[in-house]
């Protein structure tokens, strides 16, 4: 089963493996939003959309359209 950011649940940890295509906003990605970097949910907005996520100690919303391209193994 493949898990996105948009699959977490508040609290939950997850470990970047690879982004569905190419249209990763470059910002994301000078955050640390890379492969191998664990996030974790920290809150969501009403409707899940955005998400504020923890990526290496950087705080940063995103959009769910944007945390559905990135594919994740969850950290149980």
């Amino acid at each position: 089963m493949k898990f996105t950011v948009a699959s977490l649940q508040k609290g939950q940890k997850g470990i970047i493996k690879k982004f569905s295509n190419d249209d990763i906003p470059l910002k994301l990605l000078e955050m640390g939003c890379l492969p191998g970097n664990e996030l974790e949910l920290v809150q969501t907005a009403p409707f899940r959309d955005p998400m504020y996520l923890n990526i290496n100690g950087s705080h940063l919303a995103i959009r769910k359209e944007t945390a559905l391209l990135i594919e994740i193994e969850v950290v149980e």
